[in-house]
């Protein structure tokens, strides 16, 4: 098949799945409905290590859990959700919430969108142990 028939099929077949995607709602970004979700996220990661307590940020983007090895995060990434433990993690307060700069090459840099007082406190409560 010539390249100027190959090329815009491909261009095009990928632009449809894309747009089929969008139109299905399999685009959205993924949520954390209750404290529920978020423990089951956690453990989804770690299923070693239960949640001892669950906050749950106000728009339900993200969770900060606290176990026994220590404290963790769990945030969407695209349609899906990822945590990592916190240990060793430097804190930065942002006008629109948290930045968490990990030592972890996986995920290195978490921002996180909170009110500015839910951060404030989040960011009192992870400086106070990690």
């Amino acid at each position: 098949m010539p390249l100027s028939i190959l090329l815009p099929m491909v261009v095009l077949g990928i632009a449809g799945i894309a747009v089929l995607l969008h139109v299905l709602g399999l685009s959205r970004r993924a949520t954390l409905s209750d404290a529920a979700a978020a423990r089951a996220a956690w453990l989804r990661e770690f299923p070693e290590d239960s949640p001892i307590r669950v906050i749950l940020c106000h728009d339900h983007s993200a969770a900060l859990i606290e176990t026994a090895r220590g404290r963790g995060v769990v945030w969407p990434m695209g349609a899906d959700t990822t945590a990592r433990y916190l240990n060793g993690a430097r804190i930065r307060q942002r006008k629109t919430g948290l930045t968490l700069d990990l030592p972890d090459y996986t995920a290195p840099r978490i921002r996180l969108t909170l009110a500015p007082d839910e951060a404030a406190s989040w960011c009192a409560l992870l400086e106070a142990r990690v």
